[in-house]
């Protein structure tokens, strides 16, 4: 149940730009001690050392556009000279909101960042797409615009997919384009218009609940493997639908939130998707047996349910990283439309977080989210307990795992003697800035002074902190997180008030303020 952006391990571009000179991190301050971690939500400690992190981070991101086209790639080499040779459509949409950072927060002027968007959407309305639904394939040549057949870095064959997920962040860049961008609104708008979510929508995946759910995707042929004929949109048109549905509380759910906003799925669609599975046998394959009950919201039966960790109840997301509970928080203020459910869970899960990497793990270090393996390729990290599948993702290269058991239905395991080598990214803390801001600067702060972890274009991608490896590159979908952090902390939550105009605030936020999770911190 991951977006399929997070499914491969990406190949570098042979193509080269002019790196920028590396300059010099922000000031080191001591760490706190973890009683200090929980910080205040909305306070922005050290202006300065944001806005130094902003400005390397934009020079990553500038280094990742293709010259020819002004699109932007998945990833660029730690010195920023070797682009990938390929990008996504979630990349275009990062790519789209780093540049109204870089222009709210003074890195480039106001016509920079609109000629950045203009080419950008030129890019965009080049790409060859489904033109049914006005819906993008996942992997584009940026350089050519071309639709990606053959991996460059394998040869292996890429059969053309339609992911849910990554044309969600794409609408979701637009969305804010529109709203930020007055000579680029209609162009975003045009764009925007012709993309059709609901090709997306299972009505019957929540049949039990009387909703549907988002499937991850489709193939317009018939793949290898599990798929499912769908008829395309009610067009009479098949296509061939992943097998799994989008279910959980993770970052899968901005496709919901976006196909909301606009209007194309029933609002009642939120309730659809599960806080936690159930606490009967029948569900006891997930990771742990939730506390909760039932209840009703629109007609929808819902499991308000929790998960337990050292003493806090939090609803969990799928794996346990910080990308899937926070990123789509960068947008959609959460945490205010739903000031009893998602306004009570983000701090705790950071908390979580954080007491994994410096009490459970004792990796004097924390952030465990999707990113580069410091020993090579691309892999999931998280903290297991923290996620609703019962295999999880870990925090260490070893895969160290656990098993709390499932009451009377599945027997538990001994927790782990110890924990191996953890890999941190920075990614997570920058997402934590809103709820854990001195804790989140402090573990930033040391990852840069322990490690050869800060380069021209910022933070690299992930340290293994036992090892001291680092993975000095820079990837468009992390270092967008970064930018995005960075963008409403410096800009008055900019992202937001570009993304939330419209659709979200009148369709989306009012079945966000429905619930009261049953939440605490411990």
């Amino acid at each position: 149940m991951r977006t399929t952006v997070l499914a491969c391990s990406l190949a570098l571009a042979l193509t080269t730009a002019v790196p920028a000179a590396a300059a010099a991190p922000p000031p080191a301050t001591a760490a706190p001690p973890p009683a200090a971690a929980a910080g205040r939500p909305g306070h922005v400690p050290q202006a300065p050392a944001l806005r130094r992190y902003a400005a390397d981070t934009w020079r990553s991101i500038a280094a990742m556009v293709e010259p020819r086209t002004g699109m932007p790639s998945d990833k660029v080499s730690g010195d920023l000279r070797t682009r990938a040779k390929v990008t996504s459509p979630t990349n275009i949409g990062t790519y789209l909101w780093s540049t109204l950072v870089a222009r709210d927060t003074g890195l480039i002027t106001r016509g920079q960042a609109t000629d950045r968007v203009r080419r950008a959407l030129d890019g965009v309305a080049r790409l060859d797409h489904d033109t049914a639904t006005g819906l993008y394939y996942n992997w584009y040549d940026p350089a050519t615009l071309a639709v990606v057949r053959t991996w460059p870095e394998t040869g292996d064959p890429v059969r053309p997919f339609v992911s849910s997920v990554d044309n969600a962040w794409l609408a979701a860049g637009l969305m804010m384009v529109k709203n930020a961008v007055p000579g680029q609104a209609r162009r975003a708008g045009e764009l925007l218009g012709r993309m059709d979510l609901t090709a997306f929508y299972d009505p019957a995946g929540r049949a039990d609940a009387g909703t549907g759910l988002m499937t991850g995707g489709y193939w317009p042929d018939k793949p290898d493997g599990c798929s499912q004929e769908t008829d395309y949109a009610g067009t009479g048109r098949t296509v061939y639908s992943t097998c799994h549905r989008y279910g959980a509380m993770s970052e899968t759910r901005i496709v919901s939130y976006v196909a909301i906003a606009l209007g194309q799925v029933p609002a009642e669609h939120y309730f659809g998707l599960w806080r936690t599975f159930p606490d009967t046998c029948d569900w006891s394959w997930s990771d742990q047996k939730p506390e909760g009950e039932w209840r009703t919201y629109r007609g929808v039966k819902v499991f308000e349910g929790t998960y337990g960790y050292r003493g806090m109840r939090f609803v969990p997301n799928w794996g346990g990283s910080m990308f899937e509970a926070l990123m789509v928080n960068l947008v959609v203020p959460e945490e205010t439309w739903g000031a009893r459910s998602w306004g009570r869970n983000h701090p705790v899960f950071v908390a979580a977080q954080i007491e994994h990497g410096m009490n459970e793990a004792k990796y004097g270090y924390w952030g465990f989210s999707p990113s580069n393996d410091p020993a090579g390729g691309y892999r999931e990290y998280g903290v297991d307990p923290l996620g609703m599948d019962t295999d999880g993702y870990t925090s260490d290269e070893e895969r160290t795992s656990t098993d709390p058991g499932f009451g009377d239905c599945r027997p538990g395991k001994p927790d782990p003697e110890r924990y191996g080598d953890g890999v941190v990214t920075p990614h997570a803390s920058f997402l934590a800035l809103r709820y854990a801001p001195d804790a989140a600067l402090a573990n930033l702060a040391a990852l840069r002074d322990r490690f050869d972890s800060y380069g021209p274009g910022g933070f690299y991608d992930a340290v293994a902190v036992r090892s001291g490896r680092v993975s000095r590159e820079y990837l468009a979908l992390d270092q967008g997180m970064v930018m995005g952090a960075l963008g409403n902390a410096l800009a008055g939550d900019a992202l937001r008030r570009y993304f939330t105009p419209g659709g979200p605030q009148r369709l989306l936020r009012p079945v966000l303020g429905l619930e009261e999770w049953a939440v605490r911190r411990g």
